[in-house]
């Protein structure tokens, strides 16, 4: 009796269950390998239509996600679970999920914006959300910038929609802006001529717009040069600093001063 009752077990529920549980396992890794085909496949359709890396990255994960959802809900299928109800669940799981997660899905739909409407992208210098670096990655919740001085910076990407965004890289050429100053007893007319001198003589300044010197301020200490030439992007830093020393080293063979706050302190006697 034992023994009918143990081989009606396994026939009755054992077997069929053990089927089902192994068809729901080979659909689970049969989706992923396919998941994983179809997403290299739009990848590599994206790409070759120009679209932008970050992009191209942004959309497969969602992609990915969603095929993984209904790869799972196909082997809860198989195992007889009633779908239309879990679907039912998830979702109102995920709507009381949502409103527990709202600056998340702030995040999610900033990401988004980033993506649609790409005021940078990956390699591009910029400053946005409280900090300055280069985009690596834009991602579904946040963005990772690279600092100059190579600190990985992680960004929610809310905090950088709903702030100022100012791309540096943006333009293929930018404005070098420069404040000289000499001592009121200095020749103006030679500081200016040596200032043109070096910028004339920098290969990296650009023709046109024709680079800006002309006497800016009459200030308290100095009398203020505005240098302002036009270089490529990534020419931007190497001048600003190669000029800052050409101009001190120029200077100082000419006898120019370069000023410096002081004062003047007068002890009149008492009577």
């Amino acid at each position: 009796m034992e023994s009918m009752d143990i081989n009606a077990l396994v026939t009755e529920y054992a077997i069929p269950w053990g089927i089902k549980f192994a068809l729901a396992l080979v659909i689970f890794y049969v989706g992923r390998m396919v998941t994983g085909l179809i997403i290299r496949f739009v990848k590599k359709i994206m790409l070759r239509h120009e679209m932008d890396e970050i992009l191209v990255s942004f959309l497969s994960s969602i992609l990915r996600w969603v095929l993984l959802l209904f790869v799972v809900i196909a082997a809860l299928s198989q195992l007889g679970i009633n779908t239309t109800s879990l679907v039912a669940l998830l979702g109102a799981a995920g709507l009381a999920i949502g409103l527990s997660l709202q600056s998340s899905l702030s995040n999610f739909a900033s990401g988004v914006m980033l993506i649609i409407f790409r005021p940078f992208t990956k390699g591009h210098f910029v400053e946005a959300g409280g900090a300055m670096g280069v985009i690596e990655k834009i991602s579904i919740f946040t963005t990772t910038m690279t600092t100059p001085d190579n600190k990985e910076v992680i960004v929610p990407n809310g905090a950088i929609l709903a702030s100022n965004i100012t791309n540096f890289s943006a333009r293929p050429t930018r404005r070098v802006d420069m404040v000289f100053g000499i001592s009121y007893d200095d020749d103006i007319r030679k500081a200016k001529q040596l200032l043109e001198e070096i910028i004339a003589a920098d290969d990296r300044v650009l023709p046109e717009p024709a680079p800006v010197i002309t006497l800016g301020e009459l200030a308290d200490s100095s009398v203020n040069f505005l240098v302002r030439p036009w270089v490529k992007a990534e020419d931007y830093w190497k001048l600003l600093w190669d000029t800052t020393e050409a101009v001190k080293l120029k200077f100082d063979e000419a006898g120019i001063t370069i000023p410096y706050p002081q004062m003047d302190v007068h002890v009149g006697k008492g009577d």
